[in-house]
């Protein structure tokens, strides 16, 4: 694979599909972390999954015979082991103790603004005035979906998720950043490996007592987060960034949360209510209309 993906496709609408992609795989995160952590303890779960992605993206890098970042690269790339390896990962696993999956998803809606934040901040870009518009209208949109339509959350559970969405936002951005040169998959994988000697010493210390209580459901959770949340997504995810901009394509997260309750339809038979599709709706106008003006 082509290391720059700016000598592949350049151009926002292909960074908008594959950004697309990726967030449909995220999707599904924050239900699979909701059922593992069921069994599975946060500090564990945030280690176990981070430990499966970089022995799986160490086999991609060696495979492809990848070359090492340059040491100028260290710095951005433990921001993103930072933002999304560890910080994600476990806020919102430890909110999840607290608040329903259902709950934490309105969080999700904030992604676009904390990651345009941040772009601003770590990658130069300068979005028209009328986008932030266009993106505070969407996230308002799905937190009055919300609490309109249900509750399950409490202060602690939060808290932790408005932290979660900070650290992700820092990692998505500085990732993309970095992913216009080094590639996005590459960007995920060598973050991984920089967090690897942490997280396998992490995981041996918070390994369940015993693995007999330990259910089904938990452990495909598991193997979900790990597989293509921890890596996969983030193939999809930063390439979109670095093709169609960090603001523009960020605002495809205001999909998220609906992405999200539609699975748990999907795969739970749990009833869609028409406030959702209205919903869906108006956030869908807020996402063109803040990649017009990004």
């Amino acid at each position: 694979m082509d290391r720059t993906v700016g000598g592949l496709d350049n151009g926002f609408g292909k960074g908008l599909g594959s950004g697309l992609l990726g967030v449909i795989i995220f999707s599904g995160s924050l239900p699979a972390t909701r059922v593992a952590v069921g069994d599975f303890p946060p500090l564990f779960l945030t280690s176990a999954r981070a430990l499966i992605a970089a022995l799986l993206g160490a086999v991609f890098l060696v495979a492809l015979r990848q070359v090492k970042p340059a040491r100028a690269d260290l710095r951005s790339l433990m921001v993103v082991a930072v933002g999304v390896v560890v910080g994600f990962p476990l806020l919102t696993a430890l909110a999840l103790r607290h608040v329903t999956s259902a709950h934490s998803l309105v969080f999700i809606g904030l992604l676009p603004l904390s990651t345009a934040l941040f772009g601003v901040l770590r990658g130069g870009e300068r979005p028209k005035p009328v986008f932030w518009l266009f993106s505070g209208l969407g996230a308002a949109t799905i937190a009055g979906f919300a609490l309109l339509t249900g509750d399950g959350g409490s202060i602690t559970g939060d808290l932790l998720m408005v932290a979660a969405i900070l650290l992700c936002g820092l990692g998505y951005a500085e990732g993309a950043t970095l992913s216009r040169r080094l590639g996005g998959w590459q960007v995920i994988s060598w973050a991984l490996l920089l967090a690897l000697p942490a997280m396998a010493a992490v995981a041996l210390l918070t390994r369940p007592d015993s693995w007999a209580g330990i259910g089904g459901p938990a452990w495909l959770g598991l193997a979900y987060v790990s597989i293509f949340s921890m890596l996969l997504g983030f193939v999809f995810w930063y390439r979109g960034l670095a093709l169609g901009g960090i603001a523009g394509v960020g605002q495809l997260q205001l999909l998220q949360p609906f992405f999200g309750l539609a699975l748990a339809a999907l795969l739970l038979h749990e009833p869609v209510a028409w406030s959702m599709i209205a919903a869906a709706g108006v956030v869908v106008l807020c996402v063109a209309g803040a990649k017009r003006f990004a």
